[in-house]
């Protein structure tokens, strides 16, 4: 497998500290409010990741945090009256409902940011012994000038770097680009004991801790949003290489933004949407769709229309689904010659995809052309009851890769309808045509749509909104 390396800007072929194992830590939401349809792009496209990896029998340690004290966390507990914790908990059950939801599996850790305080003491109590940070009024502070490859990941000059640095109210630092390790407490915030007095760890510091602690001091893939690069990412590298004096990961992957209507999402703009939001109008599978429909590192746009095109999309692998697993049950007896040919063709495109920098669109663009394929052996009767249950298993395969088609039949129709389905194929026997146009009609008005078929009725289960499920 080949991986866009943001370090190096180039692809490059992935080989891990240990063959067949890979770590990944993939950075997770502040949990302060419901996670929004940014949020939802690392989570789907990194699912992707591992799903794949695990799939060629690599095996994988998924690290992704939760970070459950930060200043946004803070300002909303004392805006609601609660404690801190309390908004973390109420938050992190939301990030559940909405990442199991869109089928992202959970990591093997999910660490918290208040759980790793005592490691997160020893990691700045290192730097300061070491001369790469310094307390100033209670905070403490890491300088990147005394960090030489500061920049590497951003690919900026330390003169950007410096341009894009501000000192905020209240800080104490020799100077901009310095930033913080350890934040002294103000009245009303949460507060841990500490060398330097009480207080707060920063941002980046908590990263850093706990993808160590999981996956030793060089990680194998650091990933997560463009938006993470600067300034979390590149402090994350800084102070992990000066503490420990070796790489702190060696590939990093990072997708693009999303805009909104062809602009950037942005509260500012009010077009900032959580996914819980979206979902209640779509559903949470379109939004998958969505998020990996195009290749990870290109930025995508959300809309209406084409949230909608996800759904048609979907319609038509769901479709393919259901005639394989009708065919597998009523199909005619039989071999497929040419068949495994076209199911071995379809698995090895797929992993030629995604082996290349985790080409999730043209991955898809293969299930479609499989789903052509296996559409035209079942019009023409090509397609076997052994044949569509070998196919039903690949295509099973690759769309659980993509972490897609998750969504069963509902449970067995009720036996009414099952009633009405015997008493129409009955009055067809009996040429009671009228009788059976109006069973079907009846059915369909209950949301079931049936299809007359050589080998029999087949049926779907549609909304009211004509969404196949």
């Amino acid at each position: 497998m080949r991986i866009y390396n943001t370090l190096t800007r180039k692809k490059e072929e992935f080989v891990p500290q240990t063959p067949g194992k890979a770590g990944i830590y993939a950075c997770g939401p502040t949990v302060y409010n419901f996670i929004h349809i940014g949020n939802a792009r690392p989570l789907c496209v990194f699912d992707v990741l591992r799903r794949y990896l695990k799939w060629q029998g690599w095996n994988v340690t998924f690290v992704q945090n939760f970070t459950d004290i930060d200043d946004k966390l803070i300002n909303k507990a004392n805006a609601e009256g609660i404690t801190a914790p309390e908004v973390a908990e109420r938050f992190i059950a939301e990030y559940w409902t909405d990442a199991r939801g869109l089928n992202v599996l959970d990591a093997d850790i999910h660490p918290r940011a208040t759980e790793n305080i005592d490691g997160i003491i020893a990691l700045i109590e290192t730097l300061v012994d070491k001369g790469f940070a310094y307390e100033s009024g209670g905070d403490v502070y890491f300088s990147p000038e005394r960090f030489p490859g500061y920049g590497k990941l951003s690919h900026q000059s330390g003169d950007e770097l410096e341009a894009g640095a501000r000192i905020s109210v209240g800080e104490q630092k020799r100077a901009p680009a310095d930033f913080a390790l350890w934040k002294s407490a103000k009245p009303g915030e949460p507060f841990w004991e500490s060398t330097w007095g009480k207080g707060r760890p920063g941002w980046h510091i908590e990263c850093s801790v706990m993808a160590m602690k999981h996956l030793g001091q060089t990680v194998d893939i650091h990933c997560g949003g463009q938006d993470l690069i600067f300034p979390h990412h590149e402090n994350e590298i800084a102070q992990s290489e000066c503490a420990n004096g070796c790489d702190f990961a060696h590939y990093w992957m990072h997708n693009g933004y999303i805009n909104v209507d062809n602009r950037k999402m942005s509260k500012s703009l009010n077009n900032f949407f959580t996914v819980r939001e979206v979902a209640s109008l779509y559903g949470y599978e379109p939004i998958r769709y969505l998020m990996i429909s195009s290749h990870y590192r290109s930025p995508i746009n959300y809309s209406a229309d084409i949230l909608a095109q996800s759904k048609n999309a979907l319609a038509r692998l769901y479709n393919c689904r259901e005639t394989l697993e009708f065919l597998a049950v009523s199909g005619t007896e039989g071999e497929n010659p040419e068949l495994g040919t076209v199911l071995e063709g379809a698995k090895a495109r797929f992993a030629e995809c995604l082996d290349d920098d985790l080409n999730t669109a043209d991955a898809l663009a293969v299930l479609f052309d499989l789903a052509r394929d296996l559409n035209t052996f079942a019009g023409g009767g090509k397609l076997t009851k052994n044949g569509a249950s070998a196919a039903l298993d690949v295509w099973g395969e690759l769309c659980g890769v993509l972490g897609l088609l998750y969504r069963g039949k509902k449970d067995e129709l009720e036996e009414e309808i099952n009633e009405l389905i015997e008493k129409r194929q009955t009055a067809r026997k009996t040429k009671d045509f009228a009788e059976a146009d109006r069973i079907r009609d009846v059915l369909k008005a209950r949301g079931i749509l049936l299809e007359d078929t050589p080998q029999g009725v087949k049926w779907k289960r549609v909304t009211d909104v004509g969404e196949v499920i």
